[in-house]
């Protein structure tokens, strides 16, 4: 009997933890010998009938999908025309989008689906394998056609816990939800063989092999102590950890793989202080110079000995995201959510002075008592902090959560399909909510790329708001109709001067040099963009620069092994006027938290080129 069990990501970079930790307890919690559990992973940006076709050709006997708000919709269409094709194959669902409405899931589904676990899969998942292994002479019976399976398996489901099923006579049967895993049962899946098959490369692999060139994820905790009413993290208040000893032996098999990214998805990694400072200092004394590793932290959490832990890490070596969501009080006070946004405040700003974290900071828009002047505020203040990613996300009502139940004393309306995002509140109406989605885009392009960072300050001295700096923009572009178009890089670097050349002509001039400074700190362009005019370095200065360099290499002192024609290939030197300035652009050497090119004065011709 073959089981797939399938993840349908939103990226191909992304991989779905779930499906290899189900696979893996199962295999070791169950007997399970004589069934084959294969993985597949898919994204949502593969023709469903490509999928179809890759599921059909692996013939499985039961096929388990994972269930998200960004796949659901494309998951239950897949599942219409897979039970088709493969009319004999049981199907069950799994994940957060069908367990707080499961009865309604199989309702929607009546023909297709059997069986939808509830909640943590891994012991429900193990139990139901074993429920539906061949057994001996019941062998033949079991791995027969998908009817005579669930006349032989309705009575047994009855006692599995954690799942709402289907019974032989059609109804839909809710069993109680199981208590959460122990975390220290759960495999480390990446140290395990494996029999997954990439949709993408078409082979089969094993541990870490699996996961190449993409997204490693790891979980250490599972619950939250904090009781936000828009998260479902926060239904779960039994908050359990996987025992250090272990977490220590699985970070140390990262760090000696050199793995390049590993991401905690632990909903607030440093909510235990004692395990935050074991764990980060860890890392830190066993940091192999590749490796970074991403947490999720609430900043005001932060203690003094855990920061200064941070400003000691090498640059690069870990990540913070940080959910800010608002920063009005009665806002944070109705989603039932503690912080103290001047300790955030204060935390953010030290670590970003040390320069050694990239710091991503999240809002919410959509929240009670949040209308259009308000969120612009909690956005002028997140941005005065300047983390390295602002993520400007909208509501997203989940079921289940506290939010949903309420709904209607909030005027909340929400997209009726995945990913069941706000349309508008008492607060904010539609039309606030596509301002909002407009700025969204501006901050996209313009702040979160890291491709505008000395343009867009210097456009900022021109207002009192940067969220009145990127509406403005946002209008720009509406007016000359050039959203919802792929612009090429140098394009957003000509639309920008262009709005500064229509709203503020006296900046023009210094306005296109730090665009062209932002533009040559990011790409070696051998081919020079037109907003930047005619190079005005010339040929003489430039050969006797590199040919001086390769002997004394004054300002390229890590280039000894190169010649002058290699230097000149992998810098480049430009003129600034305004400044009356020559600098030069190092891009061996870059920031490795931005990728930024090391840049330095060529101090013997700062006036002329």
């Amino acid at each position: 009997m073959t089981l797939l069990l399938v993840a349908i990501n939103a990226k191909y970079i992304h991989s779905n933890l779930a499906v290899y930790s189900l696979r893996a307890y199962a295999k070791m919690h169950a007997d399970v010998s004589l069934i084959q559990i294969d993985v597949a992973e898919y994204t949502i940006n593969q023709q469903p009938e490509e999928i179809l076709k890759s599921i059909y050709r692996k013939s499985p006997d039961i096929v388990c999908f994972s269930c998200y708000i960004w796949n659901l919709t494309y998951v239950e269409y897949l599942i219409t025309e897979l039970s088709k094709v493969l009319p004999d194959a049981e199907i069950w669902l799994g994940g957060p989008e069908v367990s707080y409405d499961s009865g309604q899931v199989l309702e929607r589904l009546p023909d297709q689906v059997r069986v939808v676990m509830k909640g943590e899969g891994e012991e429900t998942f193990a139990e139901l394998c074993r429920t539906c292994a061949p057994q001996g002479k019941e062998a033949a019976r079991c791995a027969g056609s998908r009817r005579e399976r669930e006349d032989g398996q309705g009575h047994i489901l009855e006692a599995v816990l954690g799942i709402t099923f289907r019974d032989e006579a059609g109804r839909i049967r809710r069993n109680p939800w199981r208590e959460p895993v122990d975390m220290d049962t759960l495999p480390f899946v990446y140290d395990m063989p494996g029999s997954a098959e990439t949709a993408h490369e078409g082979k089969c692999a094993g541990g870490l092999q699996e996961f190449e060139h993409k997204i490693i994820y790891y979980e250490t905790s599972r619950g939250c102590p904090f009781s936000c009413s828009y998260c479902l993290s926060s239904v779960d208040k039994r908050l359990r950890f996987r025992s250090l000893e272990l977490v220590k032996r699985e970070l140390q098999f990262f760090v000696d793989h050199r793995v390049s990214q590993v991401k905690f998805i632990d909903r607030t990694f440093n909510c235990s202080h004692d395990r935050t400072e074991q764990i980060w200092r860890y890392i830190a004394e066993h940091d192999n110079g590749i490796t970074n590793f991403h947490f999720e932290v609430a900043a005001d959490l932060l203690t003094e000995e855990e920061i200064r832990l941070i400003e000691s890490m090498r640059p690069g070596l870990i990540q913070l995201e940080i959910g800010v969501q608002s920063t009005n009080p009665q806002t944070i006070r109705e989603i039932r959510r503690t912080m103290d946004f001047a300790r955030v405040r204060g935390n953010v700003e030290r670590i970003r002075r040390r320069g050694n974290v990239h710091q991503h900071l999240d809002l919410i828009a959509g929240l009670p008592f949040e209308d259009l002047v308000s969120f612009g505020q909690s956005f002028d203040e997140v941005y005065a902090l300047r983390p390295d990613a602002l993520q400007l996300g909208f509501l997203k009502v989940l079921k289940g959560s506290f939010m949903s139940g309420n709904q209607k004393n909030y005027g909340l309306v929400h997209q009726s399909l995945p990913p069941y995002e706000v349309l508008y509140t008492k607060w904010l109406s539609y039309d606030d909510i596509l301002v909002l989605k407009s700025v969204e885009e501006m901050v996209e392009v313009y702040y979160n790329s890291g491709q505008f960072a000395h343009a867009m300050d210097e456009l900022l001295g021109e207002y009192s708001s940067a969220f009145r700096m990127y509406r403005e923009l946002s209008r720009h572009y509406d007016l000359h109709h050039y959203s919802g178009i792929q612009h090429k890089r140098s394009g957003r670097y000509e639309i920008l001067l262009e709005f500064v050349r229509e709203h503020f002509p006296e900046r023009e001039s210094r306005m296109k040099e730090c665009l062209i400074y932002d533009y040559y700190l990011r790409e070696n362009a051998k081919n020079r963009p037109e907003f930047a005019g005619e190079y005005t370095v010339g040929k003489d200065f430039l050969r006797k620069f590199y040919v001086r360099e390769e002997l004394e290499h004054t300002y390229l002192p890590d280039y000894v092994s190169y010649d002058r024609n290699q230097m000149r290939k992998m810098t480049h030197i430009e003129y600034f006027p305004n400044l009356r300035k020559m600098l030069l652009f190092d891009y061996m050497c870059r920031n490795p938290l931005n990728q930024n090119a090391r840049t330095c004065m060529i101090e013997e011709w700062t006036v002329s080129p």
